[in-house]
């Protein structure tokens, strides 16, 4: 199968008051139409500068995408003009972002700001655009969208704002559709139904979904398949039941041991030591080694690669050697 949105070997820097640092170090990643991935990882570990480049928003300068390609139904985007850019972003690949209230602007009404995505792409008048605009917001589940439609932004409770976003990002049925941490700061009754609701339109439109998420708990609700990252790289990808049921990485089983379980006790839950390390800091090794029990020499002097162990593929030195 054909992945409808493929990058491959993504390198993006940034030119700082350290000099050039190196936020993505060769990412690759595909997804198909129907599916969801899930990019997880802590903050700092590269996962939305990997939404903002596929979605061609790195600031450039003080950003720079150094090498690599992302490919969408096949058109290549790195180097596309920013008008095609612009004619892309909603009609084909769209982004939920994390913080609705930074996101929409707060002297429009939420009914003129999906209606404008609407008439931009579909090229339909003001008066359809903002009927198509309420059909949107019933379609995500907000009450009485005619009303809500002439509502402001700080009218709206988080999860209704949340579901804003989300209309207007489906709002022209594209192809991929990029979730950037789409129910944080919600209550788990309002994220269960965020999730709910995007395997809903996932069903309808057949859309791509590149769930970016720091919770595992939200991938084994989500995912097809998982790519762990940390410190700008790929380090474990697999099916989700794969990497939930089998994690090869000591990263990837911390975060899933950071997962409250019910019965659990409580001296049992477990934390990953130490964060994630500064850009400009890392050295020629593995990022994780600092944080890491199984590290030794070889793992802080070797960068491992990101290749095929007993289930899937894994960049760790310690599973490459068996000693974990």
């Amino acid at each position: 199968m054909t992945a409808l949105l493929d990058i491959t070997d993504l390198k993006v820097t940034f030119n700082t008051r350290y000099g050039q640092v190196t936020a993505l170090d060769g990412v690759s990643l595909h997804v198909n139409a129907g599916e969801t991935l899930g990019v997880v990882g802590e903050s700092g570990c590269g996962k939305s500068i990997t939404a903002l480049a596929t979605m061609g928003l790195i600031p450039m300068p003080p950003g720079r995408i150094a090498g690599g390609s992302i490919r969408l139904a096949g058109e290549e985007l790195v180097g596309a003009s920013p008008a095609r850019m612009r004619a892309m972003r909603g009609a084909d690949i769209a982004m939920i972002f994390q913080e609705p209230m930074t996101s929409l602007n707060p002297v429009f009404t939420v009914g003129d700001q999906i209606a404008e995505a609407i008439m931009l792409h579909q090229k339909v008048s003001a008066d359809r655009a903002f009927k198509d605009a309420v059909a949107l917001l019933d379609r995500v589940g907000i009450p009485s969208p005619a009303d809500r439609a002439r509502d402001y932004p700080h009218q709206l409770s988080g999860g209704m704002r949340q579901r804003v976003m989300i209309a207007m990002a489906v709002s022209c049925r594209p192809k991929v559709l990029i979730a950037d941490e789409p129910t944080t700061a919600l209550d788990v009754t309002v994220q269960a139904q965020i999730f709910d609701l995007l395997n809903e339109i996932q069903r309808d439109f057949g859309a791509a979904i590149v769930l970016i998420t720091h919770d595992m708990g939200a991938i084994s609700e989500m995912a097809d398949r998982v790519a762990v990252m940390y410190a700008g790289r790929i380090i474990e990808e697999a099916t989700a039941d794969d990497v939930l049921d089998f994690p090869q990485h000591p990263y990837a089983r911390g975060l899933i041991d950071c997962i409250p379980a019910l019965g659990r006790e409580e001296h049992a839950l477990k934390e990953i030591p130490g964060v994630v390390p500064p850009l400009h800091l890392l050295g020629a090794g593995c990022a994780f080694a600092e944080r890491c029990e199984h590290a030794n020499d070889r793992c802080r002097q070797e960068k491992p690669l990101l290749v095929n162990h007993d289930h899937h593929p894994a960049a760790c030195h310690a599973v490459e050697e068996g000693r974990i």
